[in-house]
């Protein structure tokens, strides 16, 4: 343990790590080389030297190709983090020298890009016109992974609590129901009242059969006395939601806040049906020991804002359209 102790703290250089993260993206030293621009052999050599000093096989060379054993792994994953930290670093100083105002890498579902991440960015631009966004987007599964290894600074989306771990700090921002949406030119678009057997037939979009929330959509069918549809569409991205709600006549669910921003645009009709699913609320992960930035510090003051911004808007239109209903009556 003290040798391999001496071994990652001494000996083992960026130019090791840049190669052993380089291998397990391509799998391949020819292939490795050509990326990291110096050549096949020296890759080997620079492979053998790391193996040697840690006194453990790294990767499995074969005629197909290159594959990391578990040691390898472990290395891999340590390598990213440790080059995650570095450009963070690199970064940050060379934001202080410049007279920027630093870089904040967000993972996002894409729940939150619109309009959540989308105000949140603008606010923070007004302080800071000169921040630099990077914005991922996905799911928990693949994005949580990047923020534990340093890749990214920030989760924001679901909180799902399946999630949660000692390492990780969580924040709810709001909750973000689920609603029934249409193209605006069809004919339901115009209806002041609906129920699921109007929508039953139609062609629907729906999330992917591994996600929760498939199940609990198609619950709430059965709920009403009706056979989910049989024309669906699967899809978990909210920009191919849109475009099948658009092209087919089809029906879809989306985030309260989504789709009444893409209202507003003209792009799809909120239906009036209650869908009643229960989701987690929209929030922040970060890491519970990483000290976040300047700049990584105010996007999360930034979403805050933005979040209380969303609240306020949709409390006014909750009364304006209670207050509407009322006068139709």
């Amino acid at each position: 343990m003290a040798h391999l102790d001496r071994m990652l703290r001494s000996n083992i250089k960026l130019r090791h790590l840049q190669l052993l993260v380089a291998l397990d993206q391509f799998r391949h030293l020819g292939r490795t080389s050509e990326f990291l621009s110096v050549s096949q052999p020296a890759v080997s050599r620079m492979l053998t030297e790391i193996e040697a000093m840690l006194g453990q096989t790294l990767f499995v060379r074969s005629t197909r190709g290159t594959a990391p054993t578990a040691a390898g792994i472990v290395m891999v994953r340590f390598a990213r983090s440790v080059l995650a930290q570095y450009d963070r670093t690199r970064d940050e100083i060379g934001a202080q020298e410049s007279g920027a105002a630093g870089r904040v890498r967000i993972g996002a579902m894409s729940v939150a890009l619109s309009p959540l991440l989308a105000d949140a960015v603008d606010i923070l631009k007004a302080e800071s016109a000169r921040a630099t966004v990077l914005i991922e987007t996905g799911d928990l599964t693949g994005l949580l992974p990047k923020l534990r290894l340093g890749e990214t600074d920030l989760f924001v989306g679901r909180l799902e609590p399946g999630y949660a771990a000692p390492d990780l700090t969580t924040e709810a921002l709001y909750a973000d129901p689920m609603v029934a949406v249409i193209a605006p030119g069809h004919a339901l678009a115009r209806k002041r009242k609906l129920r699921w057997d109007d929508i039953a037939e139609l062609p629907c979009v729906l999330p992917p059969p591994w996600a929760s929330l498939r199940v609990k959509l198609e619950q709430q069918f059965h709920r009403h006395g009706v056979q989910p549809p049989g024309d669906v569409i699967e899809s978990s991205s909210y920009q191919a939601t849109v475009l099948f709600v658009q092209r087919r006549g089809a029906v879809a669910f989306l985030a309260a806040g989504t789709a009444r921003d893409l209202e507003r645009a003209g792009a799809l009709r909120v239906l009036p049906l209650s869908v009643d699913v229960d989701l987690p609320s929209v929030g922040i992960i970060a890491l519970r020991e990483t000290v976040p930035t300047a700049v990584t510090a105010r996007m999360m003051d930034a979403l805050r804002s933005a979040a209380r911004a969303m609240q306020r808007r949709h409390a006014t239109a909750h009364r304006r359209h209670a207050e509407g209903s009322c006068d139709a009556k």
